[in-house]
């Protein structure tokens, strides 16, 4: 099978480089019964500290794969570590260092936001009792939720919900958050606010592993990204890897399509495909200066020449076939 883009450059090398991730994955695979495969033999790398966004249309695999990593749903095969930790062996000693947030919170409705909160910091015997109340309220302070703690769970709106389930992530410092589309459900402010949750999360040392449908958020606060699709990893790397597998483009507008492809041609541009208005082709490591400098050299009128750098989700179309929403 192909490598995903990407992997190849970025994959651990030697017996010490997974101490550098926190999640790794090989070969992940997940076959249901009647043979779908959700998971197609995932490698995973992510970096300690990074802010790793997942990415995918729907039914790509990405929550199946998040409910693997946390034990939530057995592995076909393939062999996952988090915090350097084989797993799910060692989930009783790993999983109290993750934070995690799966397909929406599940909250005991007759309870209150800050007694729900209560009761599983209750359930965490690694932080001592005596300073629930304060972790609590701290973390309700931090996704916003103080004005409502004491409002009964089942009349919260989508957005408190989802609020909620992010305090319960961050109710002590976590070395791993693990958020399923922890946007979903929030207004605009809501959704700025998480976004400097994730980079508050990240200065204070953790690594934040976050799946989601909104471009535009990925963008702003992830340093690295993997797409799925199909269940496939089709690529993982930073974001400046991603615009750079795509490549860039120069347009030339000119009534000389035809000797101006053969000065490009000349140049080393990837080859050029000819338009009414003009010609198209890869730039490549060609300057758009002597781009320029070459046409008018050779006589070509040159009506404008415009250098493309394709936008997020060009790529991910790309790649993966499907569209992306870009804002809410």
């Amino acid at each position: 099978m192909t490598a995903p883009v990407g992997v190849a450059e970025r994959a651990p090398a030697g017996p010490d480089a997974g101490t550098a991730l926190a999640i790794r994955t090989t070969g992940l695979t997940k076959r249901f019964p009647g043979g779908q495969v959700a998971v197609d033999a995932v490698d995973l790398a992510v970096p300690h500290g990074a802010v790793y966004g997942f990415l995918g249309p729907n039914g790509s695999g990405k929550t199946t794969t998040i409910r693997i990593l946390l034990g939530l749903v057995s592995a076909t095969a393939g062999q996952i570590e988090l915090l350097g930790e084989a797993m799910p062996r060692a989930g009783a000693t790993v999983l109290p260092r993750v934070g995690a947030l799966v397909e929406g919170p599940a909250f005991h409705p007759y309870l209150s936001g800050r007694d729900n909160l209560l009761r599983l910091d209750a359930g965490d015997r690694t932080v001592p009792g005596r300073a629930a109340r304060a972790r609590v309220d701290s973390a309700l302070e931090r996704v916003g939720l103080t004005a409502a703690a004491g409002k009964r769970y089942r009349k919260y709106s989508l957005g408190m919900r989802q609020r909620l389930g992010l305090a319960a992530a961050l109710l002590r410092p976590r070395e791993l958050l693990v958020l399923d589309e922890p946007t979903n459900g929030l207004d605009p402010q809501g959704t700025r606010e998480v976004r400097h949750l994730l980079r508050e999360a990240s200065a204070e040392g953790s690594t934040v592993f976050v799946s989601s449908h909104l471009l535009s958020e990925i963008e702003q606060v992830c340093t690295d990204v993997g797409v799925m699709s199909h269940g496939r990893l089709v690529f993982q790397g930073s974001l400046p890897e991603l615009r750079a597998a795509a490549g860039v483009r120069v347009r030339v507008e000119t009534s000389m399509p035809e000797a101006a492809a053969t000065v490009l041609t000349r140049l080393g541009t990837g080859r050029p495909e000819l338009r009414p208005d003009g010609v198209v082709a890869e730039l490549g490591t060609v300057p758009s200066d002597k781009v320029t400098a070459d046409l008018v050299a050779a006589g070509i009128d040159v009506r404008q020449l415009v250098v493309e750098r394709p936008d997020l989700e060009d790529l991910f179309v790309a790649l993966t076939g499907e569209g992306f929403d870009v804002d809410e």
